[in-house]
């Protein structure tokens, strides 16, 4: 059941995070909602975390561009990919994305109502992680229960095979 849902969750939020970030480099999607977010990239480029303290200067269409990459790249491990390390750090990835996006939501001044779907999304991803945890441990709990009786079945087999040894002789 666990593994279902943490299936789920990768491909939901990994097929949102596709999208999103295919808005925010092509118009192509939706013209309208990509026209807004270069506006809104433009204060966005004036806050990132960091820039003030080293005194850097990013171009908001370079800081776009570089977040819905992001986005698509991390979106398409989480949806497409079966390895459960990239699931993990595609995860982290965006999880870290989205602490920075509250953050900038914050310094900006948006109100709750522009911050909220970063937030939602935001606990997605820690609940994504929690479930994926949560299969991790009961791989391992059932491994260990296995390997256990594996052992003594091949300590008996080992054990009748020298008893037929000694009866041929």
């Amino acid at each position: 059941m666990a593994s279902l849902v943490l299936k789920t969750l990768s491909i939901f939020l990994g097929l949102f995070f596709i999208f999103v970030g295919l808005t925010k480099i092509t118009p192509k999607i939706n013209a309208e909602l990509h026209r807004e977010l270069k506006r809104e990239f433009v204060k966005y480029s004036k806050v990132i975390p960091f820039v003030k303290a080293y005194n850097i200067k990013i171009h908001s269409k370079q800081y776009r561009s570089f977040v819905g990459g992001l986005e698509i790249s991390c979106g398409a491990c989480l949806a497409f990919i079966p390895f459960k390390r990239m699931k993990q750090t595609a995860n982290c990835l965006l999880l870290i994305m989205m602490l920075f996006t509250m953050y900038t939501h914050y310094a900006v001044g948006d109100r709750f109502e522009r911050t909220a779907p970063s937030l939602v999304f935001l606990f997605m991803l820690v609940c994504r992680l929690i479930v994926d945890y949560q299969v991790q441990r009961q791989e391992r709990a059932a491994a260990d229960k296995t390997a256990p009786s594996a052992a003594s079945a091949t300590a008996a087999a080992t054990a009748a095979g020298d008893g037929k040894s000694k009866k041929t002789e």
